[in-house]
């Protein structure tokens, strides 16, 4: 027992020894964190670009781009329109089918004007959202109008006598792509 005594009486005497070297901060280093791998994050630091080098540089592709366009050499145009609460992409001669009614009739060509992006070849014109009627022009044509396959809705209760059918069909729209033009204004 007298054992147990002294040992608890020789632990208060070290925790009070801590205790009082750990208020007195007088070393140097006392509020450094060692280098761990939670002290830094894994990834490595992103050095952001210069502005004078970036902006000389995206007007030297702008006007690299705009020297394509002027001449035409850029092979065949795609676009990605949003039409009919849909985004298509499309390229020129493509036939689309839309599952709902246009008013325009058969043989009227339309104009698409919300085109979020045009590519080609060597580069692509990304809208933020979408890209200006003066630059991109898309036309399409309506082929024909119809309506879906009949889609039956057929409804039945087991040992009831119940049966109800319903035919479904939707109407349809085919639209021909005509061309996709771009011209040489980007700024």
């Amino acid at each position: 027992m007298a054992a147990a005594r002294a040992r608890r009486a020789g632990a208060s005497l070290l925790s009070a020894a801590v205790r009082h070297r750990s208020s007195q901060s007088s070393s140097p280093q006392a509020g450094l964190v060692a280098k761990t791998s939670l002290t830094s994050p894994p990834w490595p630091e992103v050095k952001l670009p210069d502005p004078v080098e970036e902006a000389k540089y995206h007007a030297e592709v702008v006007q690299k781009v705009n020297g394509l366009i002027a001449a035409g050499r850029y092979g065949r145009l795609f676009a990605v329109v949003h039409f009919a609460s849909k985004q298509w992409k499309i390229t020129s001669e493509d036939l689309i089918m839309m599952d709902n009614v246009l008013e325009a009739e058969c043989g009227d060509r339309i104009r698409m004007e919300k085109v979020l992006l045009v590519g080609a070849d060597d580069f692509t014109l990304v809208g933020r959202p979408l890209l200006g009627k003066d630059l991109v022009r898309v036309e399409a044509t309506v082929i024909e109008k119809t309506e879906s396959w009949p889609k039956v809705n057929m409804r039945f209760w087991r040992r009831h006598n119940f049966q109800r059918k319903k035919i479904i069909a939707n109407p349809q729209t085919i639209l021909r792509i005509n061309s996709i033009e771009i011209y040489p204004c980007l700024s």
